[in-house]
């Protein structure tokens, strides 16, 4: 079970970064959103830097962003060009919470982009069919967390920061999801885990497998139903199963880790 019950303190917390999900990087990119929200002040919605959402590929804006360095400066680098080409500088679209990377949001136009059920990724509120509420919460480790970690046989550390969706029912947690990296030769794709409110694993399924095709095989992903993520075992050897298992055990500790001790 969670360490303790959500109150309203924790409900009122700043809305979570969602995952920056790259069609080429070998990990998922919570850094992204994170210095989005120091540059600008608030969290932003995946579509900032994709097409439609985490794991789909970069729209210009990510593009621009990913080109000027992935870095705090790459905003200011980036401030005077007009990503979506809708007349409006970067800058100024994000300054004015209007989507910079999407042509129909406009500081005077801004949309819902920043709306809750946006914030949320679908394939998650498809897990999840009647929560309204959610708790998006950073999973920024800590070295407690990274030891802890360790002890349980996972290698995790800052790099592997993310985003944990926790689904609420009546108030209270209803389990948890994460959406996270996997690596096969050298390529990416990503993944979704999905608990219970027990923390023991629903279902995992594959998100974005574009540059690892074979990763879409379901039967990669059935035999981690029912077990409990502190129960998880690494993978051995060099195949996509384990390369599969070995994601997954990652995932697993770290939502492990953060919820239990959050």
């Amino acid at each position: 079970m969670f360490a303790q019950p959500i109150t309203n303190r924790m409900r009122c917390l700043h809305v979570a970064v969602l995952l920056a999900l790259s069609a080429t990087a070998a990990q998922a990119q919570p850094l992204f959103a994170n210095l989005y929200k120091q540059q600008y002040g608030y969290s932003p919605a995946c579509t900032a830097c994709h097409r439609d959402g985490g794991g789909s590929p970069l729209n210009n804006f990510g593009k621009q962003f990913k080109d000027a360095g992935e870095s705090l400066a790459a905003f200011t680098k980036i401030g005077d060009l007009d990503a979506d080409g809708d007349g409006f500088k970067n800058v100024v679209e994000a300054m004015a919470k209007a989507n910079p990377g999407v042509k129909e949001s406009t500081p005077n136009n801004k949309g819902a982009w920043l709306d809750i059920s946006s914030l949320i990724p679908k394939e998650v509120q498809e897990q999840f069919p009647d929560v309204k509420e959610y708790l998006p919460r950073d999973a920024f480790l800590t070295p407690q967390d990274i030891e802890r970690a360790k002890g349980m046989g996972a290698t995790l550390s800052q790099k592997d920061d993310n985003t944990i969706y926790i689904p609420l029912k009546d108030k209270r947690p209803a389990g948890a999801a994460l959406i996270f990296p996997a690596e096969y030769q050298g390529k990416a794709f990503f993944l979704m885990l999905v608990t219970d409110r027990q923390l023991t694993i629903t279902s995992v399924q594959p998100i974005n497998t574009r540059q690892v095709k074979e990763a879409a095989n379901p039967a990669l992903y059935g035999a981690f139903k029912g077990m409990a993520l502190d129960k998880l075992t690494a993978g051995s050897g060099q195949d996509l199963k384990a390369a599969v298992a070995n994601a997954v055990k990652k995932a697993g500790t770290l939502v492990f880790v953060r919820l239990k001790t959050a």
